[in-house]
């Protein structure tokens, strides 16, 4: 799950993210548009109310320690 794309309906409400080649398709076929670009995000054109979300897990890596 390194590479994902974030999504939004167009009420806003968080979908579940996409791999970028669909998020790709979904914006060449004007399915979406960019809504942000750090991280990059995109909005659904249409209002999906029935989607299910599935719940999800960040991990956090906080890397070497600094002296």
């Amino acid at each position: 799950m390194a590479n994902l794309v974030f999504v939004i309906d167009t009420d806003k409400r968080p979908q579940n993210p996409v791999h970028p080649a669909h998020a790709r398709w979904l914006l060449n076929q004007g399915k979406a548009a960019i809504y942000c670009r750090l991280p990059f995000t995109i909005i659904l054109k249409e209002s999906r109310p029935e989607t299910q979300t599935t719940p999800l897990e960040i991990k956090i890596d906080p890397g070497s320690k600094q002296p």
